[in-house]
């Protein structure tokens, strides 16, 4: 008899992958592949839509006709901002236009100011301004700039939504999607903002459906439950939230480290959206605080610096041991030369507007010691990202996923920082992949805990002064 498995998209901007998962959620089969971009209308970068779409009708169409496996239900998974836009016939009547293209100023300006100035928009829509990465601002664009392409649009989908409905045929809105920092969602009255209706583009908006939700696809003598699709980073957040009832944040690291907390309540501020702080719809329809900074893209930076100066290879700091005197030294010394100050993530996270000096190298006698000074610096302004959304109850634990999993220094550091929180690496592969088949397994799973899933390392704080009343900013 074939196993029974979930098939799973999970459609990043870099690589694109189909995951069969059996009832344990175990990886059964991959497949993967990238697709290079090509450019809009407009010469700018943007998805090979047309490619993308002809591998995942072509690999569903294997993973069906694969006799060890029986497929049961499938989702997809896939990163937001990205609208596709379609024309009556159900074809893209648009470019998969990349959510990092210029967006213009004054076309923004124009419709913050009719709905009570920027400030005020976003508090209501609960993100920064981000240009297109507020997906709803490029319907906005394409009405008013692109008017001849607007007009031939009839539905526009979210990414996760429209993979779907290349295999169920069916046009859905769902929560996630909608309700990531899109600037269509009036967090205040829970609701689709004015805006939208005001310029009618609630007209090829489908309707709002459950994240459980699903359609049946006929195969053979069976039928496959096909999911609506979620966003990605709702996703990650699935399997945590389903395993643990007490409180508690994720920080997802990598090129940008987003920490997550489900259990913040509070309404968010205008200082915190300033410092790059917005609010996600999980898949239970409730709103999660959260808030980014440009971690990953920092270290890179300034590691190649001390790489270069010291003459050491690109990935000697995964060599570096951490150094609890070293540490406690370089915390003494009261010099703000010494300090590495933001250098790529300029009107970005917590500290949008601080800066300072590139440092001198010259004055740290090693590698390890610039490398030690660097991750105190790094370190203590991921714990002001941290502290944006931790909220009056602090949770009782945090967990950390990604790249930065693997670098002690950072992960002892940090958790020196918040004494009374305990901090676990996550070991937990494919996590946005996960969630979504995760929101189907009432669905189609007999398999009821999901706790083999999760391996946890505590991290260990450091013996070190008192890093809370550190801080970068006073340096």
């Amino acid at each position: 008899m074939n196993e029974p498995v979930i098939a799973i998209y999970d459609i990043g901007k870099t690589n694109k992958k189909l995951l069969l998962y059996d009832r344990e959620y175990q990886i059964v089969h991959k497949d993967q592949i990238y697709i290079p971009e090509i450019e809009d209308d407009d010469g700018y970068p943007c998805e090979d839509l047309e490619s993308v779409c002809k591998w995942v009708k072509k690999s569903f169409k294997a993973a069906k006709k694969n006799k060890e496996f029986a497929v049961r239900a499938l989702n997809v998974s896939a990163y937001g901002a990205s609208f596709v836009h379609l024309d009556e016939r159900g074809r893209p009547a648009t470019p998969l236009y990349n959510y990092l293209k210029p967006y213009p100023e004054e076309l923004a300006q124009q419709l913050y100011n009719q709905y009570g100035g920027e400030l005020s928009f976003n508090c209501q829509t609960s993100s920064p301004s981000l240009g297109m990465l507020n997906s709803g601002l490029q319907l906005y664009w394409l009405k008013h700039c692109k008017p001849e392409l607007y007009q031939n649009i009839w539905r526009s989908l979210h990414l996760p939504q429209f993979f779907a409905y290349l295999i169920h045929g069916k046009f859905f809105n769902e929560i996630t999607s909608l309700g990531c920092h899109t600037a269509l969602w009036d967090f205040t009255h829970d609701r689709g903002h004015d805006w939208v209706y005001d310029e009618k583009i609630s007209n090829v908006l489908p309707p709002v459906v459950s994240t459980h939700s699903y359609e049946e696809v006929s195969n053979n003598n069976s039928k496959i439950l096909c999911g609506v699709g979620i966003h990605d980073s709702s996703a990650s957040l699935v399997p945590y939230l389903l395993a643990f009832e007490e409180s508690f944040m994720l920080l997802s690291t990598g090129t940008w480290n987003i920490t997550l907390n489900p259990f913040n309540e509070e309404p968010l501020t205008g200082d915190e959206l300033q410092k790059d702080c917005l609010q996600y719809i999980n898949y239970r329809g409730v709103p999660v605080k959260s808030s980014r900074i440009f971690m990953g893209s920092e270290h890179n930076f300034q590691e190649k610096r001390l790489a270069e100066h010291f003459n050491k290879s690109a990935d000697y700091h995964h060599s570096v041991v951490p150094d609890e005197a070293l540490i406690n030294q370089l915390l003494s010394i009261d010099d703000p030369n010494r300090h590495f100050y933001p250098q790529t993530m300029q009107q970005t996270g917590p500290l949008p507007h601080f800066t300072g000096p590139l440092t001198d190298l010259s004055q740290f006698s090693s590698y390890e010691e610039a490398y030690h000074q660097l991750l105190i610096d790094l370190v203590d302004m991921q714990a002001i990202s941290i502290k944006l959304v931790t909220g009056k109850q602090q949770p009782q634990k945090m967990f950390i996923s990604g790249g930065f999993c693997a670098n002690q220094l950072f992960m002892r550091l940090l958790a020196s920082h918040f004494p009374k929180m305990q901090f676990y690496t996550s070991q937990l592969d494919n996590a946005s992949a996960l969630g979504a088949a995760l929101v189907m397994h009432r669905h189609w799973n007999r398999e009821q805990s999901i706790d083999h899933l999760f391996q946890f390392q505590k991290i260990e704080p450091m013996a070190v002064s008192d890093l809370s009343t550190h801080s970068l900013v006073k340096a």
